[in-house]
């Protein structure tokens, strides 16, 4: 069984879960539905329809509240599936939940993108936590690099378990490379003509519930001054649905004429912005993975990173929320004529992660079997 709940577990478990397909083993999807709208969305990017669709979200839920009613909704799956294996990707509270569920009842558990580390148990929070103890429980942990198995190991993870992967993300941007060329995306039409007519474009992706409101309006009111000084250049911001982000940053960027605030993006639609993009502001770790594959260079607005390998590559850079920073390295990448490239070996892998996570499953039912 494949559990999921938030568009990114299910960007990174459609390859997975393809892969599983083409193999004798029976599998289940489950999908939460952690992220509602946007998991949809994900599932239908790359034509997938879960076998179970739960709707776990309710209005002004707190986590311990999301919590509870994931452990009724997994538990409940577990009995009456009754699966022989079950895998989660990730570290959000559908992967925590996952996990211990399966750790109560015994069923082996997979944790895929496993032995990523902040080392700081508040950032990013919750996930530094959901992850550690995603980990404790795991049968088998799949490694998206050598330094996420390195830090399994230096917990005392058993070498056994550990499967360098590479990350499936990357799995995912090859599928997906190919149905951009050949499906319609949905951009609105000012965005579409401002990418054709080669004007640079800089993708801002911000949603992380550490941000405070005091932050998320100075990196707002950094973005206007911004898109002022370079009214040539297009600042396309597909705006998070959480009401605390959305009703500010509309507040505060609607009225600018080369600022376009946009829904949230399907998968291609967001790969297509990546590939033609200038670069990316953002404080996503999925985007922090993505970007190597286009070459983009990604201003990070977080303090700490559990991946660090495109940081070390020169992919990404760390800014917090200094908005100083962020206006000079920004005005400096906006100077540059051409998208600012960079060109190194991508840390996150070749895009077969799925097809080792498939395999290392299927070695363990042989040698527990």
């Amino acid at each position: 069984m494949i559990v999921a709940g938030t568009r990114p577990e299910a960007i990174k478990m459609a390859p997975v879960f393809r892969a599983l397909q083409k193999t004798k083993m029976s599998t289940v999807l489950f999908s939460t539905g952690q992220h509602g709208e946007m998991l949809q969305q994900a599932w239908q990017s790359f034509g997938i329809t879960p076998d179970i669709d739960a709707h776990v979200m309710t209005q002004a839920q707190s986590l311990a509240g999301l919590s509870s009613r994931l452990f009724t909704l997994i538990d409940a799956e577990l009995e009456n599936i009754k699966p022989d294996f079950v895998l989660a990707q990730g570290d959000t509270t559908t992967v925590l939940v996952s996990s211990m569920c399966s750790f109560y009842r015994q069923i082996p558990f997979g944790h895929v993108e496993a032995g990523l580390r902040s080392n700081n148990i508040q950032s990013p929070f919750p996930e530094e936590f959901n992850r550690r103890i995603a980990g404790l429980t795991a049968t088998l942990h799949f490694a998206p690099t050598s330094g996420a198995a390195e830090n399994l190991r230096k917990e005392g993870v058993e070498e056994k378990s550990i499967c360098v992967t590479g990350n499936t993300i990357v799995d995912a941007l090859h599928y997906m490379r190919d149905r951009v060329r050949v499906s319609p995306l949905e951009l609105p039409q000012n965005v579409h003509e401002a990418v054709r007519a080669g004007r640079p474009a800089v993708l801002i992706t911000l949603h992380r519930r550490e941000l405070s409101v005091e932050e998320l309006e100075a990196v707002c009111n950094t973005v206007a001054v911004l898109a002022r000084q370079f009214q040539q250049a297009v600042f396309i911001w597909p705006v998070h649905l959480s009401p605390r982000i959305s009703s500010i940053v509309h507040l505060l960027l609607s009225d600018r004429e080369n600022i376009f605030l946009i829904h949230p993006l399907g998968y291609a639609s967001l790969i297509y912005l990546l590939d033609k993009c200038h670069f990316v502001i953002s404080d996503s770790g999925g985007i922090q993975e993505e970007a190597p594959s286009f070459g983009k260079r990604v201003l990070v607005l977080r303090e700490e990173t559990e991946r660090p390998e495109a940081v070390e590559a020169g992919f990404c850079k760390l800014l917090g929320t200094d908005v100083e920073a962020l206006y000079t390295e920004a005005s400096l990448l906006l100077s540059s004529p051409t998208p600012p490239e960079h060109h190194a070996a991508n840390p996150f892998g070749d895009g077969h992660a799925a097809e080792r996570i498939v395999q290392s499953i299927k070695d363990f039912f042989i040698m527990n079997n």
